[in-house]
């Protein structure tokens, strides 16, 4: 079901242009930047606020359709000014919590980063992978519970 307001949601009486969405590599070893440029295409001077998200690829994970992983805003543009902004991604940004292994991991895979102005307006894409998983951080035993807790499990 569509939502009323997506997040993200926001009205502008300015046009901007979107760019080809770049990746710096077609795969993540430490960290990736993606980048786009902004143009504004409207007849006075405003602000954009970029929202990037990223789809995960199917896993053993639970993850969300989409996640917000970075946002930027331009400079004021005037008319026909442009502005390149970058999102800098790292395996940690990435990650969800494997309960079996106690530990937050990047799956392996091909993600899709997603650029728009909302969850629903998205208006360029790129993708790149993930060659293996990757563990980020592995967690200690603190505060243990006394009885079982039952997972939820992904369908």
């Amino acid at each position: 079901m569509k939502p009323a307001y997506e997040f993200g949601y926001g009205l502008s009486h300015i046009k901007f242009e979107y760019g080809k969405l770049q990746v710096s590599a077609p795969s993540l070893t430490g960290k990736i930047t993606a980048s786009l440029k902004i143009t504004n295409s409207g007849v006075v001077a405003g602000k954009e606020v970029v929202q990037l998200y990223v789809h995960a690829p199917k896993s053993t994970l639970a993850k969300p359709e989409s996640e917000l992983r970075a946002f930027a805003k331009t400079d004021l543009l005037t008319p026909g000014q442009s502005q390149t902004l970058p999102f800098t991604l790292t395996a940690a940004d990435l990650a969800a919590y494997n309960t079996p292994v106690e530990a937050w991991q990047t799956d392996a895979g091909t993600y899709t980063a997603r650029a728009g102005t909302s969850s629903l307006d998205i208006r360029q894409w790129a993708t790149f992978s993930v060659p293996k998983a990757v563990v980020v951080q592995k967690s200690r035993c603190l505060l243990a519970p006394q009885s079982p807790v039952k997972e939820l499990s992904v369908k």
